[in-house]
């Protein structure tokens, strides 16, 4: 039977609005979130206390490196509560403001722990040339058993953290967090062997800097991640033309893709919109159900939604309301 579909325009205002009466159930919390939280929580409370043990040992030893590294551990200890608090609020149910939820404070969290980052390394780079105009007398053997201890925590949480799922946009700030704090205890381990046989102070703040350039390429990488999430950028693996492309060499019955809009909501959470035109005869639910799989499956989209571009002398044979024609993969939950 011929039938007249909406306007295109109101395909595609439904289409982006993604309500539908569709629930967004958060009641249930994943086991691999749970598993990066408890992971976040305690590598959390061992940096922090860990943190208090180098600063004196630094205060001690008069050791800028040390130092350094107490403050980067500072600022990832503040990083690791502010990635906890996230994913706390992360388990809120949407509500009629917040549609999706709580889920991009985990990224704002990520934000923050790459700002916090740069200012450490800004500060370590200050003190550094402050000590080279002004030298400070630096005990190595101090120096170098908290650095020793401190070497071995980090190896630790880092271990700890990279067990399981650690893709996550907060795991993956807190895994380069704690290797720049690795990289500080190795200079600092480094800087102690040299004071202790040469007596040639300068080595720990050159360590220092030194160790403030690797965190700094670290911060850059999270900072690209975390805004390109922000930004609402597509994944490398799911750009619009590549599933334009896709869709049309694997979808049978489709004319044209088009309004093709892919973003991350947060780490690994990928959504998308878009719309397909049918050629004449198609079977509308079996056309939307295929692109769906194809998003699921080739492009790991979780809540594609598809909306139906119709022109004036097109004609589908359909089984089901004309209300109907807009499909997103919630309703196969």
């Amino acid at each position: 039977m011929a039938h007249r579909s909406p306007s295109h325009s109101d395909h595609h205002n439904h289409a982006r609005g993604h309500d539908h009466g569709h629930d967004h159930d958060h009641s249930h919390v994943p086991t691999v979130t749970k598993d990066n939280e408890r992971k976040i929580l305690i590598s959390f409370l061992i940096i922090f206390s860990f943190m208090v043990v180098e600063a004196i040992g630094g205060v001690i030893s008069g050791s800028l490196a040390l130092l350094a590294d107490a403050g980067h551990m500072l600022t990832d200890g503040i990083a690791l509560g502010l990635a906890y608090v996230a994913f706390r609020l992360g388990r809120r149910a949407a509500d009629g403001q917040r549609t999706f939820g709580y889920a991009r404070v985990e990224v704002i969290a990520g934000l923050v722990n790459a700002l916090t980052l740069f200012g450490i390394v800004g500060w370590i780079v200050y003190e550094a040339i402050e000590r080279f105009q002004k030298p400070h007398p630096v005990l190595a053997g101090s120096m170098f058993v908290v650095a020793v201890i401190g070497m071995f925590v980090n190896l630790f949480v880092l271990w700890y953290l990279t067990r399981g799922d650690s893709d996550h946009v907060n795991v993956k700030g807190a895994v380069l967090h704690v290797m720049g704090d690795l990289l500080g205890s190795v200079g600092a381990i480094v800087a102690a062997i040299v004071i202790w046989h040469t007596g040639w102070a300068p080595i720990d703040p050159i360590l220092s800097v030194f160790v403030s350039l690797l965190i700094l390429r670290s911060a850059w990488s999270l900072l690209k991640n975390t805004l390109h999430i922000l930004l609402e950028g597509a994944p490398d693996n799911a750009r619009s033309p590549q599933i334009s492309e896709h869709l049309r060499k694997t979808v049978p019955g489709i004319q044209n893709v088009s309004h093709i809009h892919v973003w991350s909501l947060t780490s690994g959470r990928v959504l998308a919109t878009l719309q397909v035109q049918p050629i004449d005869g198609a079977e509308l639910r079996n056309v939307v159900r295929q692109v769906e799989h194809e998003l699921k499956t080739t492009f790991n989209i979780e809540h594609p939604t598809v909306g139906i571009d119709w022109d004036a002398d097109t004609v589908c044979s359909l089984e089901q309301p004309s209300n109907a024609t807009v499909s997103h993969a919630g309703h196969s939950h």
